[in-house]
């Protein structure tokens, strides 16, 4: 289930808008109701519950997507390491081996 700020912040950007802390905050009372939009400072209206879970689908893509592209992050190495490594082992093999990142770490659509 995508959480609320994923949600929030794709409601946002369909409305032209993006994420900004002093506009929004988002607060779990602990009640088992789980998180809800605390304060809405935007010159769009608040989301309904119902507007928000029509970007379930969206978000669960989004959040899977990002940890897909972590993990590519942390394997793709620094922007030094890559640079060493096509001066030692020249461009092909590192495309190489970004693309075998890619198919192993592919992305959802």
């Amino acid at each position: 289930m995508a959480n609320l700020k994923t949600k929030t912040e794709l409601y946002l950007k369909a409305n032209s808008e993006t994420w900004d802390d002093k506009k929004v905050s988002l607060q779990n009372n602990s009640d088992g109701n789980g998180d809800f939009i605390s304060s809405w400072n935007y010159d769009i209206a608040k989301p309904t519950d119902e507007q928000l879970a029509t970007y379930e689908t969206a978000g669960n893509t989004e959040e899977a997507n990002n940890i897909v592209i972590a993990t590519r992050k942390s394997l793709y190495g620094s922007w030094e390491k890559q640079l060493e490594e096509i001066n030692e082992q020249g461009i092909d093999a590192w495309k190489e081996r970004i693309a075998q990142i890619k198919a192993d770490n592919p992305k959802e659509s």
